[in-house]
């Protein structure tokens, strides 16, 4: 499949995604949507005006501006999640007739994982839906603030605005909605296949790295250092495992050496032989 089919079908599961959300859990229980979406449902609320339809004559002015300061290639794939996006959440507006869920605390979560599910893949390829996407972009291009803390900033307008017209209660749930879609969000993006990453310092590396390929079959990397106190030639061996190879490898490393000094950190993503692909004799 061409690797620009495969975009934008990617992008129109995310805008589907999260067009459900909104119909689904947030409508049902008068709860808002982040962004120019959250904009658009308050109007929704007080007016009865399509939340879609808004949502595409809000992002036009936006479009203009992406073209001018940002470019072309921007503004077409932006053009086209948006406008999937708008014609999907009218499309599924009936879904909205439906109380799917009667506590709003729980629609509030899932709405935020459907929601963040289909922000992710619309990340994920490469895509955008616009509103504050596009706002945020311009000015970390121009300005050099950091986007999210732009789109927070919106973000919070919105809930203060939803709080003067509909109370409270409904600004707190939608901001947990909010955290939760962005935390889905970020996992959809960076990807579900979490690993360790270990290095480890020690006066007998060797043996270490020997025992590592035999015993776990994992291959490893030997890095030059330096001790800053002893000013000692030293070197660190790095390693990227499997959760379920913690253990194993922590035995391994203090049989070989029990003053080895040891670091484990989150690897968000790991791609490459071994992982996404299958390890040669040259790995």
């Amino acid at each position: 499949m061409p690797q620009k089919l495969f975009q934008y079908i990617m992008i129109s599961i995310g805008c589907l995604s999260a067009a459900c959300s909104i119909n689904l859990f947030f409508v049902p229980h008068h709860l808002l949507s982040n962004g120019i979406s959250g904009l658009a449902i308050i109007f929704y609320y007080l007016f009865g005006w399509p939340i879609g339809i808004q949502m595409f004559i809000m992002n036009l002015p936006l479009f203009y501006l992406a073209y001018r300061l940002i470019g072309k290639a921007y503004v077409v794939s932006t053009i086209y999640g948006a406008v999937i996006l708008s014609i999907a959440i009218d499309a599924t507006r009936f879904l909205s007739q439906f109380t799917t869920i009667d506590d709003p605390i729980i629609s509030a979560i899932t709405g935020g994982i459907m929601g963040g599910i289909g922000a992710g893949l619309m990340f994920r390829a490469n895509g955008s839906a616009g509103g504050l996407d596009i706002i945020a972009s311009i000015i970390k291009k121009y300005y050099s603030f950091n986007v999210g803390l732009v789109s927070f900033a919106a973000n919070c307008l919105i809930m203060i605005i939803a709080a003067f017209f509909f109370g409270l209660k409904l600004a707190v749930l939608t901001l947990i909605a909010m955290f939760i879609g962005a935390q889905i969000t970020d996992k959809v993006v960076e990807g579900f296949n979490n690993k360790k990453s270990i290095h480890i310092i020690s006066y007998n590396s060797e043996k270490i790295v020997e025992s590592i390929i035999r015993e776990v079959g994992r291959g490893a990397t030997i890095l030059r250092g330096v001790g800053a106190y002893t000013r000692q030639d030293k070197q660190v061996v790095f390693v990227v495992v499997n959760l379920t190879q913690i253990t194993q490898i922590k035995q391994l490393v203090h049989d070989a050496d029990p003053d080895a000094f040891m670091i484990v950190t989150d690897a968000t993503e790991v791609l490459g032989k071994g992982f996404t692909m299958p390890l040669s004799k040259k790995g």
